[in-house]
């Protein structure tokens, strides 16, 4: 019986209450069991395979003579089930107890140093390996490797590493590991080459560490070659694997190669689907990334973290408030209060949909507030037009002593920005590097170019992008140039215009701004030039797309649509609309119109704009208490905005416009921005 016993414990027992049996058996059969290290061991073994480490301490504390292999196997079964701390209290206890430790000693104390980062420990067993001759082990030296490159000494690691005479797959993981975790992913891929000439087979977690390196670095080249390499190498692609080589493709860019791995994986847990997810939604791909979604839950996946937060991202660029509360009723309303990066999710979501009352009422109910949050509210209160509120919010970070980085300046100066505030501007600026500490970044010069540019001061905006200390960007001589469409700055404006085309030489948009001048100014044959010069290289204009929600539903929106099933119904509530805002005084600003042709032609143009067909088909489908909520892709358009403005007095509705620059809430024939975007 003893000895079927000893084989059922050698072979493995299939739950821990099994184990318990078998343990008690033994005691009947085999009085002297505590004195027997091997069946200790045996029992020790199989209870650490549960996952239970009170049983193990219990035996172990009871057994008379435990020899420097049952030592090793508590130390392994410790750590192998995270108690890292009891890992190395045991070696403590072996060591005063006058046991050397081995090569498996050495090992699994060193794996545990590595996850506390207790680098005094791991230095001290360092000497303690030289010093009893294990320095040749590979397993040591492995262990040594690993704990140096865990704890950020990558040097001490690498010496170690150049001095293992045969270096097997687990030396170079370790080494790979260390560099991608501590940033250095270029050096971390370069070791991933060195592995493939040495004619090694690399495993999963080396490719799972270095597709993360590539993903870093944005480097694609590189991904692709990994992957092709795992085709070619007939590397088989575990869960883990392919959900690193989606998240590396979607880091890149590259969401069809993202699919393509995704469609391709037999076995696909909820981490490969959110990795899917927020990568349509950070590549500006949110309704892929909202059908995505709408697919993981026929597979009956509860969403992690991650997903969610791709979800909510997805929503709050499409204005889908609707879509995102449904998505939000999916997780605890408890997970969003008490975890940072929901929360801030949340309140991106709500700030970005036009709801800042929700927004501000989520911040309100945080446990934990940190930057990212406060950042959060100050940008939505910022580009809602809420400015002095995003002063406040800022004044309350102040008070609880959170260090403001870049992004909180850079919400601060785009409200700014919205609200003309030159001075409040100049101030916060200048505090930045005075106060703070904080270096301004290129962006936060766009910004400022953008403030003083859109006030008429382009001679200071010109002089402030000449005095920056790096070389003006696509983002800020675009700000310029804004600035001078504005106030009709043409010669400012054609100075700029080369800059950008040095810089942009593909973008249309360029082009399109000086058209828009020179069509301001009335030099029809110098805006037709550059249209002629858009048509010799092919370029064209982005075109005009604007969403709006529904019932959940997105509709979506180009100037002139006529594919939509309602769109004979959106045609007549315009021209119905049209009607009553003239007889209030509304005359359409032909001027925005880039073509020099009939007046009447123009007001036709303009008429069809997909911010106007949005409003008109959400008033047909809406009730009278319904804001309507529309986002569009490009800035809102003058005509447009004076339209929307007269809409919202002779229907008595609320309406919310969010163009990629900021909100513009109009009632009663007002607009939030006061006219000032």
């Amino acid at each position: 019986m003893a000895l079927e016993l000893k084989n059922l414990l050698m072979q493995g027992l299939k739950s821990f209450n099994q184990v318990k049996v078998a343990h008690c058996r033994l005691l009947r059969l085999c009085l002297c069991l505590h004195q027997d290290n091997y069946l200790v061991s045996l029992v020790l073994r199989s209870s650490f395979h549960f996952g239970n480490t009170h049983h193990p301490k219990l035996l172990f504390d009871q057994t008379h003579n435990p020899n420097t292999f049952l030592w090793n196997t508590m130390i392994r079964g410790m750590v192998d089930n995270d108690c890292f701390h009891d890992g190395i209290q045991l070696y403590h206890s072996m060591h005063q107890q006058g046991f050397f430790p081995e090569s498996f000693t050495f090992t699994f104390v060193l794996k545990a140093c590595a996850r506390l980062c207790h680098f005094h420990l791991g230095h001290t067993l360092h000497s303690l390996v030289v010093k009893t001759g294990f320095v040749g082990d590979v397993f040591v030296e492995t262990g040594l490797l690993g704990f140096y490159s865990k704890c950020g000494h990558l040097r001490d690691a690498r010496k170690v590493f150049d001095d293992i005479p045969e270096k097997n797959v687990a030396s170079w993981t370790a080494l790979i590991c260390g560099y991608s975790e501590s940033g250095l992913c270029e050096e971390a891929v370069d070791l991933f080459r060195g592995l493939l000439e040495m004619g090694l087979r690399p495993d999963s977690a080396n490719l799972v560490h270095v597709l993360g390196a590539c993903a870093r670095l944005g480097d694609l080249g590189s991904g692709r070659w990994i992957d092709r390499y795992m085709s070619e190498s007939g590397l088989h692609r575990n869960v883990f694997v392919g959900t690193t080589l989606v998240n590396m493709y979607a880091k890149c860019g590259s969401m069809e190669e993202a699919r393509r791995v995704f469609d391709g994986m037999l076995e696909r847990d909820v981490v490969c689907w959110s990795a899917m997810i927020q990568g349509y939604a950070s590549n500006g791909l949110p309704r892929e990334a909202l059908q995505l979604f709408f697919e993981m839950q026929k597979e009956n996946l509860r969403p992690d973290c991650f997903a969610m937060v791709g979800v909510l991202s997805a929503c709050a660029r499409l204005g889908a408030l609707q879509l995102g509360n449904r998505a939000k009723g999916l997780m605890d309303a408890e997970e969003f209060l008490s975890n940072p990066v929901l929360g801030t999710a949340l309140i991106d979501l709500y700030a970005k949909c036009g709801s800042m009352a929700q927004a501000l009422g989520v911040f309100k109910m945080m446990q934990r507030k940190d930057r990212v949050v406060f950042n959060a509210v100050i940008s939505g209160l910022a580009m809602y037009g809420h400015v002095g509120a995003a002063f406040g919010v800022f004044g309350q970070m102040e008070k609880l002593g959170i260090q403001p980085d870049e992004n909180t300046f850079l919400g601060l100066l785009c409200g700014c920005t919205h609200a003309g505030l030159v001075g409040d501007g100049r101030r916060y600026f200048n505090s930045m590097s005075y106060v703070f500490s904080v270096t301004p970044t290129i962006e936060h010069y766009g910004c400022m170019v953008d403030l003083l540019a859109r006030a008429g001061l382009l001679v200071e905006a010109h002089h402030l992008i000449k005095s920056m200390p790096m070389k003006a960007n696509a983002i800020v001589w675009g700000a310029l140039l804004g600035g001078c469409r504005l106030h009709q700055g043409t010669q400012l404006a054609e100075h700029a215009l080369k800059q950008l085309i040095e810089l942009e030489p593909w973008n249309s948009g360029h082009y399109v701004l000086l058209a828009n001048i020179y069509s301001a100014s009335r030099r029809w044959d110098e805006a037709e030039k550059i249209r002629s010069t858009l048509n010799e290289k092919g370029m064209k204009k982005l075109p005009g797309y604007s969403w709006v929600e529904i019932d959940g539903v997105i509709h979506e929106f180009l100037v002139g649509d006529t594919s939509h099933p309602f769109a004979h119904k959106i045609y007549e509530k315009l021209e119905s609309l049209f009607k009553d805002i003239r007889e209030i005084g509304y005359n359409p600003t032909t001027e925005f119109v880039l073509f020099d042709i009939e007046e009447e032609e123009k007001e036709h143009f303009l008429g069809c704009h997909s911010e106007k067909l949005a409003v008109a088909f959400a008033l047909i489908n809406t009730s009278a208490k319904d804001v309507i909520r529309v986002v569009k892709n490009l800035r809102v358009c003058g005509d447009c905005h004076e339209a929307i403005k007269l809409i919202s007095k002779v229907t008595g509705r609320a309406i919310t416009i969010r163009d990629n620059n900021r909100f513009h809430y109009f009632s009663e024939g007002s607009c939030s921005c006061r006219d000032y975007w």
